[in-house]
Parts: structure tokens; C-alpha cells; sequence
């Protein structure tokens, strides 16, 4: 269970990384903490890669249809200039941006703003993706949610591909992937039926 830092919490800002697998919920847990600094009438503002438009160009959405505003940008290196008077920086799908996206979140910490990043850990082979494990590394705060395996109903933190397809990245959603845990992940690997 994550335990929400002080909102107020002193001069300096911090880092919170949100991540698990698809279907875990990670978008929505974004949005539900976007949506207390709006309460706390606190200045935010979420971002999210330009590649990333499976349900709409300018909001994040979740897979259960809640969204909230979003400005996407092809380049991390935009956030901070983009962000200037921000109070709560989010950054959704952080696995698909550039390696700078790290300084980014330091940099922005580092001047006072809370950012909140959102991303998968692995990619569809189980391998750490993208800049997510650095972030993970430099995050005052991480909260690694889980979703339910499809073949088994057993905790689930691994995005299976059901596609072919062999590029790492892919956009899609219930058409391409579907979570598992690591039995039926690895049995789906080798081939084997899950145990």
C-alpha cells in the first residue's frame, strides 16, 4: 500500500515512481494522486510520449476510461520548459521516452516540484525497460502495482505478447498483451502448458 508524502512536505521536491505491468492499474494511480493535487489546489500538469495516442492525443486514459489532461511531447527535454510553474510535474508511460527523461525528473525534484512517473518496469520479454529502471533507482518513492493473470487468476507483473511481433515497442492494449504471472509467463516462454 502506498502511503502518500506530505504534500507540503519542505523546500525540495521528490521523486515517486509508479510501475508495474500493463492492466496493473498504473495510469489510473497516476490520475488518482493528479486529481488530490488539483484538491490541494496545488499547480499540475501530466505528460505523456506523442507516440502514445491509443485513446486520445491530449489525456492520458485508462484502461477502465478515466483520463485526465495531458500534453504530449515528442522530447523529455520539454517538460522542464514546459513546466515552469508547476507545482506536481506527472509523467505517464516514462518507459517509451528518451534516456534524458531521467534528468528531467532530477533537475525538476531538484527545484522543488513533486513529479509523479508512471511506466512499465519490464517489457514483453521480462527485461528491465526503457529508463524505468534508472528512475526506479533515483525515486524517493516507488509503488509496484499488480494485475491479475489471465491463464491462472494468480498475482500478475509481467506484460505477455500475444502477437508475434518482435519489436520492444509495440502500442496496443488488449488486442497485443495480457498480464501473467511468472509461471504462466515463463511456461508461455518455453512453450510448455502453464503448471
Amino acid at each position: 500500500m502506498f502511503i502518500e508524502p506530505n504534500i507540503r512536505q519542505g523546500p525540495g521536491g521528490w521523486i515517486e515512481v509508479i510501475c508495474g505491468s500493463m492492466f496493473s492499474g498504473k495510469t489510473e494511480e497516476l490520475i488518482r494522486r493528479m486529481k488530490r493535487v488539483r484538491i490541494a489546489n496545488l499547480r499540475g500538469a501530466v505528460f505523456k510520449p506523442s507516440l502514445d495516442n491509443r485513446y486520445h492525443a491530449e489525456r492520458i486514459v485508462s484502461h477502465d476510461d478515466k483520463w485526465f489532461e495531458s500534453i504530449p511531447v515528442d522530447h523529455s527535454g520539454r517538460i522542464p520548459e514546459l513546466s515552469r510553474d508547476i507545482d506536481v510535474v506527472g509523467i505517464d508511460e516514462a518507459q517509451f521516452f528518451d534516456d534524458g527523461v531521467l534528468e528531467v525528473c532530477e533537475t525538476l525534484a531538484n527545484r522543488g516540484t513533486r513529479v509523479i512517473v508512471a511506466g512499465l518496469d519490464m517489457d514483453y520479454t521480462g527485461k528491465p525497460f526503457g529508463p524505468m529502471p534508472s528512475l526506479l533507482s533515483i525515486a524517493d518513492y516507488v509503488t509496484k502495482l499488480h494485475a491479475i493473470c489471465q491463464r491462472c487468476g494468480a498475482i500478475a507483473h509481467y506484460s505477455h505478447r500475444i502477437s508475434g511481433d518482435e519489436q520492444q515497442v509495440l502500442i496496443g492494449e488488449k488486442d497485443l498483451y495480457e498480464p501473467r504471472c511468472r509461471n504462466c509467463f515463463r511456461s508461455s516462454a518455453d512453450g510448455s502448458a502453464p503448471g
